[in-house]
């Protein structure tokens, strides 16, 4: 697997985690939201099909719900604030109910933009998965802007042969503009409990001059985007071998234990990437991506 800068991937460490989480959340309030947005989802299965249950949204985040997704509920987040910048506030609250199968995605790429002073954004994901049930994380592309801040966390919680498909990517900067990331930060956590039982947990923290940082070939080898991708399900293990066979040389996978498949992925920019995501993703998902990656 490529080494990635300052990253941890562990079953224990909880104090290393909160000491980030804490850095983060002083600068975060430093100050006052532009932009506040909350959305709860809940679903369960019904007539061979997942269906909404519950629904609530709130500020600058929306969801929409695309018709012909068949067994799945399939749900695009839209943010109206048009990015994320100092002080913005999102926070996604999703659950699926037993044998309920739940898609989330993002309408489009998500921008982190210069943060005004000593602030940044903060975006949290809860995502609860019963017995039976799956949810796969989607999300497309994060692209970091010059003076970004970005402070984000993911929270897994899986009842017994609960399911979850996790991807992030990333891309550091518009590399058609030329933009170069000499200040901007970024740190992102996740973590994933079974029953109660914290099973994984990985924190990156970019903070400076991300480009110098990737340069060095120990870190990222100048990669400009990179993707995160965890498999947490019963069978993860049997995806081993046919995945290998899809990654580039600049990406690895990891069985870190029974049930919990982890890639980790580097490409130049966000093009090479997401030719080099699009099949690994189809395969651990066994269904096609959602429409709005292709439009």
């Amino acid at each position: 697997m490529p080494p990635i800068a300052v990253t941890t991937r562990q079953t224990v460490g909880r104090e290393f985690l909160d000491t980030l989480a804490q850095r983060q959340t002083t600068r975060a309030e430093a100050s006052p939201p532009r932009a506040i947005g909350a959305v709860q989802l809940s679903a369960v299965q019904a007539r061979g099909a997942a269906q909404i249950a519950g629904l609530r949204q709130s500020g600058s985040l929306k969801l929409l719900f695309p018709r012909g997704a068949g067994p799945a509920l399939e749900a695009v987040l839209l943010n109206t604030a048009g990015g994320l910048t100092g002080g913005d506030r999102m926070q996604v609250d999703v659950s699926a109910a037993a044998g309920a199968r739940v898609c989330l995605t993002t309408q489009a790429a998500e921008r982190a933009y210069r943060a005004p002073g000593n602030s940044n954004a903060k975006a949290v994901t809860r995502l609860t998965v019963a017995a039976g049930a799956r949810i796969d994380w989607l999300p497309q592309e994060t692209i970091l802007y010059e003076g970004a801040a970005l402070s984000r966390s993911l929270d897994v919680h899986l009842q017994a042969n609960g399911r979850a498909l996790l991807v992030e990517p990333l891309i550091f900067g518009r590399a058609a503009r030329g933009e170069v990331l000499h200040e901007a930060c970024l740190f992102d956590r996740w973590k994933v409990w079974q029953d109660d039982r914290l099973i994984f947990a990985d924190a990156v923290r970019l903070d400076g001059d991300i480009a110098t940082l990737l340069a060095r070939q120990a870190v990222a080898g100048g990669a400009g985007a990179m993707a995160s991708v965890l498999l947490a399900a019963p069978d993860a293990g049997g995806f081993v071998a046919g995945l290998r066979g899809l990654l580039p040389d600049c990406a690895g996978a990891s069985l870190i234990r029974d049930g919990l498949l982890f890639v980790r992925m580097l490409a130049p920019d966000g093009f090479e990437l997401r030719k080099r995501l699009i099949p690994v993703i189809e395969y651990l998902s066994a269904a096609p991506l959602p429409k709005v990656w292709r439009l």
